[in-house]
């Protein structure tokens, strides 16, 4: 089997979800990131407005996830930092209101995943590759509707997307973590 096949193979599969659009689950969703602060220690934060979806179809192949993000809720603990953060030195969020992320590939078998996808903050797009590892799904006592959980891993350069004031004081690199609910469409269920 070729390298080609092999990965057709594994998008190819039948999934362990219902067809249709998944709805987020906002309040046991979370984007959190850290970057490090002179090279020495880490600060971490979290944007607490967030908006996605989830398309699931017969196969891999035919998943997609959009996503986008307020970047002015940005949220470190530290109100003089965020509003730091918010400014034209870093985010500027009055030119670039919003990150947003499309899926353009996602593969994988069993709870090991790998989305590839292009993140847009402001004017710049870059592709992204996100580590994705499935919870599982589950029915909800609170709903009573299935939810599945994902968790997603990266890093992404702040230099790539033109955010690179700071360099000595904040690390290019942002990893990020993202931890995601989606519940199952209105009349769907296993």
């Amino acid at each position: 089997m070729t390298q080609n096949s092999s990965s057709n193979a594994l998008t190819a599969q039948p999934l362990p979800l219902s067809p249709g659009d998944w709805e987020l689950d906002p309040l046991h969703s979370a984007v959190n990131f850290t970057i490090r602060h002179l090279g020495i220690a880490k600060v971490r934060g979290r944007f607490t407005e967030v908006k996605a979806e989830l398309f699931v179809g017969e196969t891999a192949d035919d998943v997609t996830v959009s996503a986008e993000i307020a970047l002015a809720s940005v949220d470190t603990g530290n109100s003089d930092r965020d509003a730091h953060t918010r400014s034209a030195d870093l985010l500027d969020v009055e030119k670039r209101p919003t990150m947003t992320f499309r899926s353009t590939r996602v593969s994988g078998t069993g709870e090991d995943w790998s989305m590839e996808g292009d993140l847009t903050i402001g004017d710049v797009t870059r592709p992204v590759t996100l580590a994705v590892e499935f919870g599982g799904v589950v029915d909800s006592p609170a709903d009573s509707r299935r939810h599945a959980g994902f968790e997603a891993t990266g890093e992404i350069r702040r230099s790539d997307y033109g955010l690179d004031f700071g360099a000595g004081f904040l690390g290019d690199v942002v990893k990020v973590q993202l931890d995601m609910q989606f519940v199952e469409p209105q009349g769907q269920g296993g």
